[in-house]
């Protein structure tokens, strides 16, 4: 497969950037904007906040301006949700995430590290 897409692999990363950090902030719209039939956590609480880095973040990481700093911080506020409220918490708690519902956190988490990794342009940090 590597033979027909390869030569699409720099459009395919950015497409899947663009696609990841705008699903990203969609979370932080629905939080602090009441988007999606969201509502508006208090003030300075760790929702409020985890809403604004999912909301610039993802704006950041869509538009590829840092968007490395911007996924790793996503990646790292990602494991600690998965951590925080599937590991530990919650009525289902376990490490597994089939089982706890924390596949989308982990997908986000490493989604994220890997952009982290590659920066914003198709070619990768130094490509």
């Amino acid at each position: 497969m590597e033979r027909y897409l390869g030569k699409y692999s720099p459009y395919l990363y950015v497409a899947m950037r663009v696609m990841i950090g705008l699903m990203f902030a969609c979370h932080g719209a629905q939080k602090h904007l009441g988007a999606f039939g969201g509502s508006t956590p208090p003030a300075f609480n760790q929702f409020w906040i985890g809403g604004v880095i999912e909301l610039v973040g993802g704006l950041l990481i869509a538009v590829g301006v840092f968007a490395g700093y911007a996924a790793f911080l996503c990646s790292g506020m990602m494991a600690v949700a998965y951590v925080q409220f599937h590991w530990f918490g919650g009525q289902n708690a376990g490490f597994w995430p089939i089982l706890n519902g924390g596949e989308k956190a982990l997908m986000y988490a490493f989604s994220f590290l890997y952009i982290a990794s590659r920066g914003s342009r198709p070619g990768g940090m130094y490509g």
